[in-house]
């Protein structure tokens, strides 16, 4: 996401030369390309000149320490206001009431089935709800089939009324339902059009009105850019909805639409989509996002997302085994199954400092260690045990099995190896330390599979 804003960006503050203080002079270049960069990915134009003349006024006649170069200087500041200008600080959902009722709004094809699906299983996992998800979109072909298999995917159950056709009445049915059957939690899906129009936004209302949501999320593909803004600007005079929704961030190299649609709608954005998988979706953070946006990583995103996927007991017995040089291909593919976990492998470096630009043009899909899973998958429980078994012959039998060269398994033997010895050194070979970090795994990882 936003790789083309991030690049522009990075080449604005390289263009600042001089020591000592920002001054107008060796500033104006560098906020015009800043201003230019902001309109090339969509961003209104009065938002661009607003934010650069918010930053000029901020960073003109800063010292500069002698550790730091006026271009990181601008770098920082940039930062503050990029925070500033996407809602300065996260803001939670709410889900009071019982049961607590959410109602998803958007247009059609902006991706609010898939959400509201996400959103439950997110909410059922992090927050401990028992949500129910509500199909009120009568309209769209398929739309109740497709959040009753949604429903099934993340185990949550779905109320459905396919002989009503009135949302309104689903909609209250649906929360009646829940109360029965212990659900304290509803997500009403409703239904979308092409395009704004009256009658969309009569049922929509009335819908609002029957069930009296505590929060209503406007959900947007981030992909149609200022169009998203204008949209969600006029669903807000009529909906005066809570927060916003953006999907679809993971194919936006722009962002515009996440820069301009706070100061547009005065709404914060709470959540943002990142793939298509039922658990892309994060609590939208504005100061993460403003240094992924300025090629900077997003660390504490990434060590969450780490934590999940954490087990304390586990933890301890394989760092023992590295400790002990017992570290073997079982546990390497298990640790691969952890990071697959967490998102998409892309994603994941872009959040470590410096990784993101590095892997920039590297092919680094969800099926990245394909080839390394096909090959350890056809090891023996003996060999995958114990790595030094692998003979030659035992090699050539591994690559047939797996579709690969015996040139491919020799690699990932020795890099495998090599990774074993670089883990053991970081435990200082007794056991004692904190072992491989998640970025030097991935890293090492990442060079098996494309050497």
């Amino acid at each position: 996401m936003f790789d083309n804003l991030t690049e522009k960006l990075e080449r604005s503050f390289k263009m600042l030369k001089g020591e000592g203080l920002i001054t107008e002079v060796n500033v104006a270049e560098t906020l015009k390309e800043i201003r230019r960069a902001l309109v090339d990915a969509d961003v209104n134009y009065k938002i661009a000149k607003s934010f650069t003349d918010s930053v000029k006024e901020k960073a003109m006649g800063q010292n500069v320490v002698s550790s730091v170069k006026p271009g990181q200087m601008l770098v920082k500041i940039v930062n503050d206001e990029l925070t500033t200008l996407m809602g300065g600080e996260a803001e939670d959902i709410n889900i009071s009431g019982n049961p607590a009722v959410i109602l998803v709004a958007g247009l059609q094809g902006s991706g609010k089935t898939t959400f509201s699906a996400k959103l439950a299983k997110y909410l059922k996992s992090k927050k401990g709800k028992q949500p129910l998800l509500a199909a009120c979109d009568i309209y769209r072909p398929a739309a109740i089939d497709q959040l009753e298999i949604l429903g099934e995917q993340t185990g949550v159950p779905v109320y459905t009324d396919r002989e009503n056709r009135d949302p309104s009445k689903i909609a209250v049915d649906s929360v009646k339902y829940a109360k029965k059957q212990g659900n304290n939690l509803v997500i009403i899906d409703t239904a979308g059009r092409l395009a704004i129009d009256e009658q969309m936004m009569n049922e929509i209302a009335s819908v609002k009105k029957a069930v009296n949501p505590g929060e209503i999320l406007f959900v947007v593909d981030s992909m149609t850019g200022q169009d998203a803004v204008n949209t969600a600007k006029e669903f807000n005079e009529r909906l005066d909805f809570n927060g916003v929704v953006l999907t679809k961030l993971d194919g936006d190299t722009r962002g515009g639409a996440a820069l301009s649609i706070r100061s547009v709608v005065n709404k914060p954005i709470k959540f943002i989509g990142t793939g298509e998988r039922l658990d892309a979706i994060e609590l939208f953070h504005p100061g993460r996002m403003a240094s992924r946006i300025l090629g900077m990583g997003d660390i504490v995103t990434l060590v969450e997302r780490a934590q999940e996927q954490y087990d304390e007991k586990e933890a301890r017995k394989l760092h023992k085994k590295i400790a002990k040089n017992q570290f073997n291909f079982n546990d390497f593919i298990q640790q691969i199954n952890q990071i697959k976990k967490m998102g998409n492998l892309r994603d994941l470096a872009g959040m470590i400092p410096g990784v993101g630009k590095a892997l920039k043009n590297l092919d680094m899909d969800d099926d990245a260690f394909k080839g390394i899973e096909a090959i350890i998958k056809s090891m023996t429980p003996e060999e995958r045990e114990t790595p030094s078994l692998l003979s030659g012959s035992r090699r050539k039998r591994i690559a047939e099995g797996s579709g690969t060269t015996i040139q491919e398994v020799n690699r990932l033997v020795k890099q495998f190896d090599e990774m074993r010895k670089m883990m053991k050194m970081m435990t200082g070979g007794k056991g004692k330390g904190k072992g491989a970090n998640l970025s030097q795994l991935m890293g090492n990882m990442q060079t098996m599979q494309k050497k």
